[in-house]
């Protein structure tokens, strides 16, 4: 049984759930699954370049105190990128 795509709310996929959200909602120290990159245009362009492509999987290392820039680990290196640009990556958290 899959339900439809809602942002934050947990939905069923294969037995487990599924919450999505964006990547700026994550806290340090969890890993998440990039589904989708939001935006349009050269933002998007530079947020692919960067690695952030679909299916990925990314670590939150930690949030500035304001929570702007943030620090992820993807492929094996560290990577900052504002709050706003965070926003435009939806990604997968699984939950058993």
């Amino acid at each position: 049984m899959v339900y439809q795509f809602v942002l934050g709310i947990p939905t069923r996929k294969g037995g487990k759930i599924v919450t999505k959200k964006t990547l700026n909602q994550i806290d340090p120290g969890n890993k998440v699954k990039v589904i989708q990159i939001r935006g349009k245009g050269p933002a998007k362009r530079r947020i692919l370049d960067m690695g952030m492509v679909p299916g990925v999987e990314i670590e939150v290392v930690k949030k500035a105190p304001f929570g702007d820039p943030l620090e992820f680990k993807v492929k094996g290196y560290n990577l900052s990128l504002r709050k706003t640009e965070a926003e435009l990556i939806v990604v997968q958290t699984l939950e058993l």
